[in-house]
């Protein structure tokens, strides 16, 4: 495990940015009416937004990062490095980070890294990037996390096609002596690398014409190896023991009274996995906002989704502390706890 304490760092601002075109689960081809109603009931999700063939994930989180940058007042070419999280990058080289500062009109001399990590990416990014905001040789920067998993999902797999959505976010960090530490627990286990899987496309298995060849697996799952795989039971055990443990871990370890906490904002797996998780905490179900209803498993980009659209105003309004918790492929997980001081926390941007 990794224990962070770091210093010096502020949240200025998060914006999330999602594609204008709904689906409902009911309208899902995978799925008859009764197995949607069924499905919803059960993890929450009703509907969710899918991006067309041209909107990648970087389209999204550029969106998100050009209006987070101007209602901020902030000079392009004050922001010295940018952290772009995803596993729906635009190309497998080169890295979208460059692209994205580039079109974001950013000075050469920031600093630009790729992270491939989905659902608990939104924690590892912001631990990393902070860290190398915390020394102060970085004053400003963005982290830009998002993905566009319908695109990797197969409609024909009721497994995972109706659960998941897309959304891009933009976090801007700043440089700021007087911030309260941020705190972070981060953990892997690549054992489970299995449990959430696309087996074709990268150099272990290259794609190949096969690769987008669908099969059938099961009743109502038909995908091709270059689709999205998903062990649901396997990650449902995971969550639901490895959440709660490294929430209390982070809380122990840093001496962090769990009543203190404002809000509670947990990657947006599925609603049953999710209330597990928070009756294993004993949270009053008021600290735990879900943005699962509207936007489903946006991946990496659950949880700033969810700040942005559930609480967003909360923070704007008064300091606040946050527990944020991160889990799923990789298999990965983490928590983060954060205090806010009024982010500005910008409405919803549909592209």
């Amino acid at each position: 495990m990794a224990f962070l304490n770091i210093p010096n760092v502020k949240i200025a601002g998060i914006a999330s940015c999602v594609p204008g075109q709904k689906q409902l689960v009911q309208d899902c081809k995978c799925l008859s009416r009764e197995d949607a109603a069924k499905l919803s009931a059960t993890t929450g999700i009703f509907e969710r937004r899918v991006s067309n063939e041209e909107t990648c994930t970087s389209d999204l989180c550029l969106a998100a990062a050009n209006k987070l940058i101007d209602e901020l007042k902030w000079e392009r070419s004050s922001i010295e490095a940018l952290i772009f999280v995803t596993q729906t990058p635009d190309f497998i080289l080169p890295s979208t980070a460059p692209i994205l500062q580039n079109k974001l009109n950013l000075s050469h001399r920031c600093l630009t890294l790729d992270i491939s990590l989905g659902c608990s990416g939104y924690v590892y990014g912001l631990s990393t990037l902070a860290t190398l905001v915390s020394s102060g040789s970085i004053k400003r920067a963005l982290l830009l996390v998002g993905d566009t998993i319908t695109k990797i999902c197969s409609e024909m797999d009721k497994s995972t096609y109706p659960l998941f959505g897309d959304a891009g976010s933009a976090t801007a960090l700043m440089y700021d002596e007087t911030a309260s530490p941020i705190y972070a627990s981060l953990y892997s286990d690549g054992e489970g690398y299995e449990s959430i899987i696309v087996r074709d496309g990268g150099r272990r298995n290259a794609a190949k014409a096969e690769s987008l060849a669908a099969v059938l697996v099961d009743e109502g799952i038909s995908r091709s190896p270059g689709q999205l795989a998903l062990n649901g039971m396997d990650v449902f055990s995971f969550g639901i023991s490895k959440a709660p443990e490294v929430v209390r871990e982070l809380l122990s370890d840093f001496n962090i009274d769990i009543n203190s906490i404002d809000h509670f904002v947990f990657h947006q797996a599925n609603k049953m996995m999710n209330e597990k998780i928070r009756k294993k905490l004993d949270i009053d179900v008021s600290k735990v906002p879900y943005s699962l209803e509207l936007f489903g498993n946006t991946s990496c980009a659950t949880i700033p989704l969810t700040i942005t659209t559930q609480i967003g105003d909360q923070l704007g309004a008064r300091p606040s502390k946050l527990l944020l918790c991160g889990f799923g492929v990789g298999l990965s997980w983490g928590a983060l706890y954060v205090e806010t001081d009024q982010i500005n926390c910008l409405p919803l941007i549909e592209i």
